[in-house]
Protein backbone atom coordinates (compact mmCIF):
# COMPACT_ATOMS: atom_id res chain seq x y z
CA UNK A 1 0.00 0.00 0.00
CA UNK A 2 1.04 3.26 -0.92
CA UNK A 3 1.69 6.06 1.61
CA UNK A 4 -1.05 8.58 2.43
CA UNK A 5 -0.36 12.00 1.04
CA UNK A 6 -0.52 15.07 2.57
CA UNK A 7 -4.04 16.99 2.66
CA UNK A 8 -3.96 20.04 0.58
CA UNK A 9 -5.20 23.00 2.02
CA UNK A 10 -8.32 24.10 0.17
CA UNK A 11 -8.53 27.43 -1.63
CA UNK A 12 -12.10 28.89 -2.74
CA UNK A 13 -12.21 31.54 -5.29
CA UNK A 14 -14.98 33.95 -5.65
CA UNK A 15 -14.79 36.27 -8.44
CA UNK A 16 -16.90 37.44 -11.36
CA UNK A 17 -13.87 38.83 -13.87
CA UNK A 18 -13.13 35.09 -15.63
CA UNK A 19 -9.73 36.24 -16.34
CA UNK A 20 -8.61 36.93 -12.65
CA UNK A 21 -10.70 33.64 -11.78
CA UNK A 22 -8.41 31.78 -14.11
CA UNK A 23 -5.14 33.68 -13.40
CA UNK A 24 -5.72 33.11 -9.23
CA UNK A 25 -7.01 29.53 -9.67
CA UNK A 26 -3.89 28.45 -11.85
CA UNK A 27 -1.76 31.01 -9.58
CA UNK A 28 -2.72 28.65 -6.53
CA UNK A 29 -2.45 25.22 -7.61
CA UNK A 30 0.73 25.85 -8.90
CA UNK A 31 1.61 26.80 -5.00
CA UNK A 32 0.34 23.43 -4.40
CA UNK A 33 -3.17 24.64 -3.21
CA UNK A 34 -6.24 22.36 -3.81
CA UNK A 35 -8.64 25.52 -5.50
CA UNK A 36 -12.02 25.92 -6.21
CA UNK A 37 -13.77 28.59 -7.59
CA UNK A 38 -17.19 30.38 -8.35
CA UNK A 39 -18.45 33.56 -10.04
CA UNK A 40 -21.15 35.08 -7.82
CA UNK A 41 -21.90 35.45 -4.21
CA UNK A 42 -25.51 34.25 -4.11
CA UNK A 43 -23.44 31.32 -5.01
CA UNK A 44 -20.61 31.19 -2.85
CA UNK A 45 -22.36 30.28 0.59
CA UNK A 46 -22.99 26.94 -0.54
CA UNK A 47 -20.06 26.56 -1.85
CA UNK A 48 -18.19 27.31 1.13
CA UNK A 49 -20.46 24.68 2.76
CA UNK A 50 -19.81 22.12 0.04
CA UNK A 51 -15.56 22.79 -0.27
CA UNK A 52 -15.17 23.78 3.18
CA UNK A 53 -12.17 25.84 2.43
CA UNK A 54 -9.39 26.65 4.98
CA UNK A 55 -9.21 30.27 2.95
CA UNK A 56 -12.09 32.05 0.52
CA UNK A 57 -10.67 34.40 -1.70
CA UNK A 58 -13.63 37.08 -1.98
CA UNK A 59 -14.21 39.90 -4.45
CA UNK A 60 -16.55 42.73 -2.94
CA UNK A 61 -18.00 43.70 -6.62
CA UNK A 62 -20.03 40.57 -7.37
CA UNK A 63 -23.11 39.55 -9.06
CA UNK A 64 -26.19 38.33 -7.11
CA UNK A 65 -24.39 39.09 -3.72
CA UNK A 66 -22.07 41.43 -2.38
CA UNK A 67 -18.87 40.42 -1.03
CA UNK A 68 -19.61 42.10 1.92
CA UNK A 69 -22.71 40.61 2.39
CA UNK A 70 -21.37 36.96 1.83
CA UNK A 71 -18.65 37.66 4.78
CA UNK A 72 -21.24 39.06 6.95
CA UNK A 73 -23.53 35.83 6.54
CA UNK A 74 -20.86 33.66 6.56
CA UNK A 75 -19.51 34.66 10.28
CA UNK A 76 -23.54 34.72 11.13
CA UNK A 77 -23.38 31.19 10.40
CA UNK A 78 -19.98 30.54 12.56
CA UNK A 79 -17.70 29.75 9.82
CA UNK A 80 -14.10 30.39 10.77
CA UNK A 81 -12.28 29.96 7.73
CA UNK A 82 -10.01 32.61 6.61
CA UNK A 83 -11.34 35.63 4.47
CA UNK A 84 -8.86 37.21 2.23
CA UNK A 85 -11.32 40.01 0.15
CA UNK A 86 -10.27 41.44 -3.19
CA UNK A 87 -11.38 45.26 -3.79
CA UNK A 88 -11.10 48.07 -6.65
CA UNK A 89 -11.39 50.67 -3.79
CA UNK A 90 -8.93 52.35 -1.87
CA UNK A 91 -10.86 54.56 0.17
CA UNK A 92 -9.91 53.08 4.01
CA UNK A 93 -13.33 52.88 5.46
CA UNK A 94 -14.10 50.55 2.60
CA UNK A 95 -11.54 48.24 3.85
CA UNK A 96 -12.22 48.55 7.75
CA UNK A 97 -15.53 48.10 6.72
CA UNK A 98 -14.94 44.22 5.30
CA UNK A 99 -12.56 43.73 8.22
CA UNK A 100 -15.06 44.57 11.17
CA UNK A 101 -17.53 42.28 8.88
CA UNK A 102 -15.05 39.39 9.36
CA UNK A 103 -12.69 39.65 6.88
CA UNK A 104 -8.66 39.02 7.79
CA UNK A 105 -6.99 40.49 5.05
CA UNK A 106 -7.66 42.38 1.72
CA UNK A 107 -5.86 42.97 -1.63
CA UNK A 108 -6.51 46.61 -3.80
CA UNK A 109 -6.50 45.47 -7.55
CA UNK A 110 -4.64 45.99 -9.23
CA UNK A 111 -2.68 44.06 -7.15
CA UNK A 112 0.92 41.97 -8.33
CA UNK A 113 1.17 37.96 -7.94
CA UNK A 114 4.04 38.03 -5.63
CA UNK A 115 2.20 40.42 -3.12
CA UNK A 116 -1.02 38.12 -3.56
CA UNK A 117 0.37 35.05 -2.66
CA UNK A 118 2.67 36.80 -0.05
CA UNK A 119 -0.38 37.59 1.70
CA UNK A 120 -1.80 33.98 1.45
CA UNK A 121 0.41 32.77 2.96
CA UNK A 122 0.71 35.00 5.69
CA UNK A 123 -2.54 34.32 6.51
CA UNK A 124 -1.80 30.91 6.31
CA UNK A 125 1.13 31.10 8.67
CA UNK A 126 -1.12 33.11 11.62
CA UNK A 127 -4.07 30.83 11.24
CA UNK A 128 -1.87 27.63 13.06
CA UNK A 129 -1.32 28.48 16.83
CA UNK A 130 -0.32 25.22 18.97
CA UNK A 131 -2.65 23.51 20.44
CA UNK A 132 -2.97 25.35 24.28
CA UNK A 133 -5.22 23.21 27.43
CA UNK A 134 -8.16 25.24 28.28
CA UNK A 135 -7.79 28.51 30.17
CA UNK A 136 -9.79 29.60 33.28
CA UNK A 137 -10.42 33.51 34.28
CA UNK A 138 -13.21 34.23 36.86
CA UNK A 139 -16.26 31.64 35.96
CA UNK A 140 -15.11 31.18 32.33
CA UNK A 141 -13.51 28.25 30.29
CA UNK A 142 -11.42 29.15 27.16
CA UNK A 143 -11.36 26.37 24.56
CA UNK A 144 -8.54 27.29 22.19
CA UNK A 145 -8.91 23.86 20.21
CA UNK A 146 -12.63 24.28 19.92
CA UNK A 147 -13.19 28.23 19.86
CA UNK A 148 -15.51 27.35 22.19
CA UNK A 149 -16.19 29.51 26.09
CA UNK A 150 -17.89 27.83 28.73
CA UNK A 151 -19.50 30.41 31.42
CA UNK A 152 -21.65 29.00 34.56
CA UNK A 153 -23.55 26.53 32.02
CA UNK A 154 -23.13 28.43 29.28
CA UNK A 155 -21.31 28.03 26.19
CA UNK A 156 -20.77 30.86 23.32
CA UNK A 157 -18.31 30.31 20.18
CA UNK A 158 -15.81 32.67 19.25
CA UNK A 159 -14.56 33.95 16.02
CA UNK A 160 -10.66 33.00 15.01
CA UNK A 161 -10.32 36.89 15.61
CA UNK A 162 -11.45 37.07 19.04
CA UNK A 163 -9.53 33.83 19.89
CA UNK A 164 -6.55 35.31 18.83
CA UNK A 165 -7.72 39.09 21.40
CA UNK A 166 -7.66 36.03 24.04
CA UNK A 167 -4.55 34.43 23.29
CA UNK A 168 -2.66 37.99 22.99
CA UNK A 169 -4.37 39.06 26.58
CA UNK A 170 -3.50 35.64 28.14
CA UNK A 171 0.02 35.91 27.20
CA UNK A 172 0.37 39.51 29.01
CA UNK A 173 -1.89 39.67 31.77
CA UNK A 174 -2.50 42.94 33.56
CA UNK A 175 -0.24 44.83 30.80
CA UNK A 176 -1.86 47.70 29.20
CA UNK A 177 -2.04 47.13 24.89
CA UNK A 178 -2.46 49.88 23.05
CA UNK A 179 -5.11 49.82 20.32
CA UNK A 180 -2.26 49.71 17.68
CA UNK A 181 -0.23 47.07 19.77
CA UNK A 182 -3.55 44.67 19.44
CA UNK A 183 -4.13 45.51 15.64
CA UNK A 184 -1.05 45.08 14.57
CA UNK A 185 -0.75 41.56 16.73
CA UNK A 186 -3.71 39.88 15.80
CA UNK A 187 -4.79 41.85 12.49
CA UNK A 188 -1.34 42.01 11.05
CA UNK A 189 -1.93 45.66 10.41
CA UNK A 190 0.14 48.60 11.79
CA UNK A 191 -1.48 51.90 10.72
CA UNK A 192 -3.48 51.02 7.63
CA UNK A 193 -6.94 50.77 8.82
CA UNK A 194 -8.90 52.59 11.74
CA UNK A 195 -8.59 51.39 15.44
CA UNK A 196 -11.97 51.47 15.42
CA UNK A 197 -11.75 47.75 14.60
CA UNK A 198 -10.36 46.81 17.60
CA UNK A 199 -13.20 48.40 20.25
CA UNK A 200 -15.97 46.77 17.82
CA UNK A 201 -14.30 43.43 18.51
CA UNK A 202 -13.20 44.47 22.00
CA UNK A 203 -17.18 44.86 22.62
CA UNK A 204 -18.56 42.04 21.56
CA UNK A 205 -16.17 40.09 23.45
CA UNK A 206 -17.40 42.03 26.28
CA UNK A 207 -20.82 40.57 25.58
CA UNK A 208 -19.41 37.13 26.10
CA UNK A 209 -17.65 37.31 28.96
CA UNK A 210 -18.64 40.37 31.55
CA UNK A 211 -21.48 40.12 33.84
CA UNK A 212 -22.29 43.56 32.81
CA UNK A 213 -20.48 44.26 29.64
CA UNK A 214 -20.98 48.19 30.28
CA UNK A 215 -18.64 47.41 33.64
CA UNK A 216 -16.40 45.09 32.72
CA UNK A 217 -14.11 43.50 35.08
CA UNK A 218 -11.74 41.28 32.93
CA UNK A 219 -11.74 43.17 29.94
CA UNK A 220 -10.65 46.76 30.92
CA UNK A 221 -10.75 50.15 28.85
CA UNK A 222 -6.89 52.35 29.58
CA UNK A 223 -8.27 55.66 28.43
CA UNK A 224 -6.91 57.00 25.62
CA UNK A 225 -4.71 54.10 25.60
CA UNK A 226 -6.01 50.53 25.07
CA UNK A 227 -6.85 48.08 26.66
CA UNK A 228 -5.66 45.70 30.21
CA UNK A 229 -6.59 42.17 30.50
CA UNK A 230 -7.37 40.77 34.54
CA UNK A 231 -7.61 37.57 34.23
Amino acid sequence: MSPLKPTKTKILVVEDDAHIRFGLTELLTSEGFHVESCARGDAAIAAVEEHQPRLLVLDVMLPGLSGYDVCKQLRARGHRGLILMLTAKGQEMDKVIGLELGADDYVTKPFGLREFIARVHALLRRDTPAAAAPAHFGDCTLDERTFELKRGKNTVSLSARELKLFQLFATHPREVLSRDRLLNDVWGYESIIDTRTVDTHILNLRQKVEDIPSAPAFIQTVHRIGYRFNG
